[in-house]
């Protein structure tokens, strides 16, 4: 069935093994390689798939390279998800820093080329991150997997490192009006409003960007959130004074409540946060704060994953951070 040639090249050198592999309800396999033994276990492996009724064609997985995988992705997939900037350039970067494993065709990725990635990785950025990276390209993979006639995805097998990114970051005595005081001197008015609604509603800088004036509703107080990350809405109640902030807030035209965009906050923010001498403080920490306050005020776990958003309870234990001090008062 499988049938073994060399390959000479013009002079009658020797430069290769062929194979041509021709079995009834397969297309006929032909690969060459450069020693005659890897010809020999290659044409073992794909005879008894065959036999076992189990083979897939790999020859699409064995003319596209990863690279070619990674542009298609670029072009048709990242564009329909909510986090396409990031994952594009995150995958940009892949490619200009990685020409060799991007290099190799799909059919020869192997888990252990990804974790010689994640080990290298591992000197220049934190374990988080190459969590987030190893997460990308299995997705990257599995939307060419089937199509490209690979059985598995090399990237599942790939251990993981510990992760310890949860965050405990608290005001402390003073911090807050630190903070507002040093936004106040930010060049855009917009920076102030924002940073109090995430105070007070635990929204993402997501959310508070993407809402509208036609979905608040100042008169029940509570704000109807359409484009969230996880793709679900939700109504986000709102407190005495994001009602009074939102009331103070001119109406834009194009209907938006905050007519700025997230690079303006996210570098405004940065910005401020030197000024108040607060750099260990993200904008994203405004979040933790807003919830730990809730649960300090009483609520219940539903009715804060109400609010927040959170669908895994797990993910909400990670964003929350009581004080003991006030959990020493319901003590006694």
């Amino acid at each position: 069935m499988a049938t073994i040639s060399e390959r000479l090249n013009r002079e009658g050198q020797l430069i290769g093994w062929q194979v041509k592999i021709r079995k009834k309800g397969y297309p006929p396999q032909v690969r060459t390689f450069d020693k005659k033994a890897e010809a020999q276990a290659w044409a073992t492996v794909i005879e008894s798939e065959m036999v076992r009724g189990v083979h897939v064609d790999r020859s699409k997985a064995e003319r596209t390279s990863f690279r070619e995988a990674i542009e298609d992705y670029i072009r048709d997939v990242a564009p329909t998800h909510k986090g396409a900037r990031d994952e594009i350039l995150r995958l940009q970067r892949l490619v200009r820093d990685e020409p060799k494993l991007v290099a190799h065709s799909l059919a020869t990725l192997t888990t252990r080329l990804f974790e010689e990635y994640r080990d290298r990785r591992s000197s220049v950025v934190a374990a988080s991150t190459i969590k987030r990276e190893l997460g990308l390209l299995h997705t990257v993979i599995e939307s060419v997997r089937k199509s490209h006639g690979m059985i598995e995805n090399p990237v599942s097998d790939v251990r993981r490192l510990t992760v310890h990114d949860a965050r405990d970051t608290r005001f402390q005595t003073g911090e807050e009006e630190k903070l507002l005081e040093a936004c106040r001197g930010a060049q855009t008015p917009w920076l102030v409003p924002a940073v109090v609604l995430a105070l007070e509603t635990a929204m993402r800088r997501g959310e508070l960007l993407a809402l509208r004036w036609e979905n608040v509703d100042l008169s029940r107080s509570f704000v109807r959130l359409t484009d969230s990350k996880t793709g679900r809405g939700r109504d986000v109640p709102l407190s005495s004074r994001a009602v009074e902030v939102l009331q103070g807030l001119p109406r834009a035209l194009n209907g938006q409540v905050l007519d700025t965009t997230a690079d303006g906050i996210k570098h405004s923010f940065e910005r401020a946060r030197s000024r108040a001498e607060m750099e260990h403080f993200n904008f994203h920490d405004l979040r933790h704060e807003a919830t730990s306050r809730l649960f300090e005020r009483g609520w219940n776990v539903m009715e804060v994953a109400a609010v927040t958003g959170h669908q895994d309870l797990q993910m909400l234990k990670r964003y929350t951070n009581l004080r003991a001090t006030d959990l020493a008062r319901k003590m006694g």
